[in-house]
């Protein structure tokens, strides 16, 4: 039995009780949920239906809980109902109730874990979105696995989610890598707020591989400008790739420019009487929406700002259809939520349209001091540096294993260890333990069988397994909601210690003089089932899961 059937189970009883003590049922929840409580003694799940309820229906919530425990003790699979407290329900399942979840989740197979949760939800996440004037940086890293794995962890939830990148290739930052590029190709020391590192020269020769005329073009600059963006932006694919991160739309903040964005969002604002002039310039009356200042979008020579540009991309993302627009941003971009919120209630958007979350700096240590820097990239640690010092399974994991809003220190010998301290190994571990069991029961002709005896599942650790896999699908749909992938690394881990647990003191496989007894066949479905959980688990966070360690 899984919490949801049992919740659902929990509100059945409920209605059954509210008849029976004649009390108003239009004060019952539509859904309800169930908890595992920490201690086990305290019974598998619990309920406060009856604290919940039992004041706005008018009665005393223990009398009312003894009356739910009544109709829900008497359902099927509930070996027993204790009530504690003012009105708590402490619910033990039969072990053939609890066992079940086995089957359901291999039949189940890469599917289990996902839910209706965000069903009709057309939501568009943008994160990453490094100016494509070098490579992406360890900042980048952070917003590349996380928006990612928040990306695969709304879609499992039943999001329809577009995964989108915002290329800057308009602006003074622009012109700035183009003639740095152009410098380098003449053989030019780096212009005054230029860009160095040797990824700017390997750049400048492929131009002059892909146009060997660029030096003796009309205009090298704006030679070296396409050629030179174009290149960077391959580059960054290429990485975000090999990153196991994928993005539907790659959009370009040039084409805002080019098809009129820019004065079709002024016009609209303009529209709705929250433009002004004000010194010869043209100001989007921001304060109106909690903004900390007015913000220019047209200066007093006519030209238009980065934040012209992000009105008309916020209107252009909402005329795409899409409901739900989610921004991922580093913590140097803390100043940006207020505008942007401005920007999204100025068009008339509710509250909520539009959701801002803010990642804090990772640090990388070596031996307890920070990593060195990148050559290639002058002064900054790049994504590839990351990678090459852990490999894409442990840096994707790291970025992933915290809340946004902490600080990471991503120390490399630690994530580098075939060990327990390894958080990523010990995960995978446990998988490639599961994988290796079915492995050697294949290999000795122990089967599972088509189906098997739940009731046998009595012991506490397969018990404790049990619950820990019965979890999944609601874990995935809370790390949705609140936009926390994170959550879905510290089940794994917690997944993987409640298996080491079981396979220690429970034995899979019979001794080999020994016959195939039933409970060995019951124990491999919960094998065979922990391996699907642990493999999802992993593949939401983009990690792999190997089947040998």
């Amino acid at each position: 039995m899984t919490p949801e059937t049992l919740a659902e189970k929990v509100l059945s009883a409920t209605r059954a009780a509210f008849e029976a003590l004649d009390l108003d049922d239009a004060v019952l929840p539509t859904q309800t949920a169930v908890e595992r409580p920490r201690d086990p003694k305290h019974g598998d799940y619990a309920s406060n239906i009856a604290l919940q309820t039992a004041k706005k229906a008018g009665t005393n919530p223990r009398a009312l809980a003894e009356k739910i425990a009544e109709h829900l003790a008497a359902t099927a699979g509930v070996a027993k109902v204790d009530i504690a407290g003012p009105g708590f329900l402490n619910i033990t399942l039969d072990a053939a109730a609890a066992g079940e979840i086995a089957g359901k989740i291999v039949a189940a197979g890469t599917s289990y874990g996902t839910n209706n949760s965000m069903e009709g939800v057309y939501a568009n996440l943008e994160f990453v979105s490094a100016n494509p004037t070098g490579p992406i940086h360890a900042g980048g890293v952070r917003w590349a696995a996380m928006g990612d794995s928040l990306a695969r962890v709304m879609r499992a939830s039943g999001a329809k989610l577009t995964a989108e990148y915002y290329v800057n290739d308009a602006g003074a930052q622009v012109d700035h890598f183009a003639g740095s590029l152009l410098a380098r190709a003449k053989g030019e020391p780096t212009p005054e707020n230029g860009y160095v590192g040797e990824y700017i020269d390997d750049i400048a020769a492929d131009v002059l591989k892909r146009r060997p005329d660029a030096l003796e073009a009309d205009d090298p600059f704006e030679v070296f400008k396409t050629a030179g963006l174009e290149l960077m932006l391959e580059d960054i694919k290429s990485t975000l790739a090999d990153f196991h991160t994928h993005f539907d739309v790659f959009f370009s903040e040039k084409s805002l420019h080019d098809r009129g964005e820019l004065d079709k969002a002024l016009e609209r604002l303009a529209e709705l009487g929250h433009v002004f002039e004000a010194d010869g310039a043209t100001w989007l009356r921001t304060t109106e929406f909690g903004d900390d200042k007015d913000r220019v979008l047209k200066n007093s020579k006519g030209a238009w700002t980065y934040f012209a540009a992000d009105c008309a991309y916020y209107l252009d993302k909402r005329e795409r259809g899409f409901e739900k627009l989610v921004l991922m941003l580093g913590a140097d971009h803390h100043g940006y939520v207020g505008r942007m919120q401005a920007i999204s209630q100025a068009f008339g958007d509710e509250p909520g349209t539009l959701e801002i979350l803010i990642g804090q700096f990772v640090n990388l240590l070596k031996d307890g001091e920070p990593f060195r820097l990148s050559k290639r990239a002058g002064n900054m640690i790049t994504l590839n540096d990351v990678v090459e010092a852990v490999g894409v399974d442990a840096a994707r994991y790291a970025m992933t294993r915290n809340s946004a809003d902490s600080t990471i220190d991503l120390d490399i010998d630690v994530w580098t260890k075939h060990s327990s301290d390894n958080p990523v190994y010990y995960v995978q571990y446990a998988h490639a333990r599961t994988s290796g069991v079915l492995r050697n029961a294949a290999e000795r002709g122990v089967e599972k069988g088509e189906s098997y005896d739940a009731a046998l599942l009595t012991h506490p650790r397969e018990s404790d397994l049990l619950k820990a896999l019965a979890e999944f699908p609601a874990v995935v749909a809370t790390a949705a909601d609140l936009r926390e992938p994170h959550r879905i690394a510290r089940y794994a881990e917690e997944l993987a210690a409640a298996y080491h647990r079981f396979q220690h003191d429970c034995r899979v496989l019979p001794f080999p003089d020994e016959d195939t007894t039933p409970v060995n066949q019951a124990r491999l479905w919960v094998v065979d089932a922990t391996r699907v959980v642990l493999a999802n688990a992993l593949g939401l966070l983009g990690v792999s899961a190997p089947e040998r360690m």
